[in-house]
């Protein structure tokens, strides 16, 4: 019988990872990091299981919380196979590359220090070399195929519609006459998401791991988000002031420049210029743009545009090369519109020019996406009045919008409408990826509306199905 421990990812919305033991073998399901309030937890540098006795691994999408913690897997020793799709495949030498000479980067700043203190130095937990080791096992699957990995084990993707190559996985489980089968929902995209389809529809499944980042909610209508959107973008460009969009490089800054270029081809945007700065973001443009065939077909006349490149479809948009052209960015106090990493303002270039912006009283800072808590981003959105960054003191005068419909998740209602597809009798059901109250919120909802128990897991619990 087939067994599971919870790793990761269980009342709080980061860090997903699960083991599945079944006839002697074991597969690692996700492997990510924990962001917000822990992201410098060292929890982040290790791995919570004996990486000699792992037969597989399979990620669900590219995001760092779901897949970061791949590099530590090959300095520790894993030489198996990474299943993943053929557009994660393509993300993620961008994003753990990034990360990884990240990690080195902060390890040489406190190595300065601590040389000077005479203190041993530290190691890295895992280096650019070792990402390109375990780049080299990744195996790519196309949506909907199933594969045989192991005896006894199949694996199959399925469309999440949360960014490009984001899968819903589903794994089988048989053995002389023996069968289940385990869905994790991965993270299922918003069905107002301007660029992907929904989320695909599974129906059958023993177990089911799903994902509750807002689960004690629904997002905002999206017309009502679009108007705010541009309220707000027409507000900043009648005040004079700039517009800081703290984003995440993969999905939502490409929905952005999708929105953008709606109103641009309107005639309705009023500012001169958009700025992509984020170096992330434009490789990964860039790679969403070889794969449109996975976009919807709701607008074909932005397909169209970009195949010739992004500017096509937004005239005014460019991507800022290197750090001083960044830095010139700061020199602009009004008519820009500065996109910029990280999406949760925890690190990158954002808050560079949130340093030079949030005191403006001029200035609009939107914010687009879930914040965890412990995050600047977080802590914007409560209404703090003054911040630390980046070693300084910042008064909070700047206007802060809060844009939930633009959550590449899906909300409470379309979280129960997808689950509510599966058929009786139906799986068991564990929430994930959720703070405790929109888990307990999701929860509720799930017994009140389908009568249907879900179960809240615990770190390191193991279950069989």
């Amino acid at each position: 019988m087939p067994s599971l421990t919870f790793l990761g990812a269980t009342e709080q919305v980061t860090g997903s990872c699960y083991m599945i033991e079944f006839e002697e073998q074991r597969i690692i399901l996700e492997c990510g990091i924990i962001q917000g309030e822990s992201d410098t937890n060292s929890d982040n540098f290790t791995v919570p299981f004996d990486v000699e006795n792992v037969d597989a691994v399979i990620i669900s999408h590219a995001h760092l919380d779901h897949s970061g913690r791949l590099g530590l897997l090959a300095s520790a020793g894993y030489q198996g196979p990474v299943y993943v799709t053929r557009a994660t495949n393509s993300l993620l030498p961008i994003m753990l590359k990034d990360a990884a000479f990240l990690h080195q980067k902060d390890i040489e700043w406190e190595n300065k220090h601590l040389r000077r203190a005479g203190k041993t130095l530290l190691e890295p937990s895992y280096t650019v070399d070792d990402v390109d080791q375990i780049l080299g096992q990744t195996k790519a699957l196309p949506y909907g195929e199933q594969k045989q990995i192991l005896p006894g084990i199949k694996l199959r993707f399925m469309d999440a519609g949360h960014i490009i190559g984001s899968s819903i996985v589903e794994i089988w489980f048989e053995t002389q006459g023996f069968s289940r089968k385990l869905v994790f929902s991965g993270d299922l995209g918003n069905s107002c998401s301007p660029l992907l389809p929904d989320p695909d529809i599974v129906e059958n499944a023993d177990l089911l791991l799903l994902e509750s980042t807002y689960g004690d909610r629904d997002h905002r209508p999206l017309d009502e988000t679009l108007q705010e959107f541009e309220d707000a973008l027409r507000t900043a460009a009648e005040e004079g002031g700039n517009v800081l969009i703290p984003s995440f490089a993969v999905g939502r800054t490409q929905d952005l420049i999708y929105r953008l270029g709606q109103l641009y081809q309107a005639g309705r945007l009023k500012q001169q210029k958009v700025f992509i700065d984020s170096p992330m973001a434009t490789k990964v443009t860039k790679v969403y743009k070889d794969y449109t065939h996975l976009f919807n077909e709701d607008d074909p006349n932005f397909s169209e545009a970009i195949k010739e490149g992004w500017e096509n479809w937004l005239p005014i948009m460019s991507f800022t090369q290197d750090v001083e052209e960044s830095m010139a960015l700061n020199n602009i106090t009004s008519g820009a519109i500065i996109i910029a990493g990280s999406g949760m303002c925890t690190g990158g270039r954002i808050r560079h020019h949130l340093k030079y912006n949030l005191w403006r009283e001029k200035a609009h800072i939107l914010i687009v996406g879930f914040q965890a808590r412990g995050t600047l981003g977080r802590i914007l959105v409560d209404g703090a009045r003054q911040v630390r960054i980046l070693g300084s003191d910042i008064a909070v005068k700047a206007q802060i919008h809060t844009l939930g419909g633009f959550s590449a998740h899906a909300g409470q209602s379309q979280l129960i409408t997808w689950a509510g597809r599966f058929k009786k009798p139906r799986p068991r059901l564990y929430l994930v990826h959720g703070e405790r109250e929109k888990m307990e919120a999701l929860r509720t909802t799930f017994h009140q509306q389908l009568d249907w128990e879900a179960h809240l897991a615990n770190f390191r619990e193991t279950i069989t199905f």
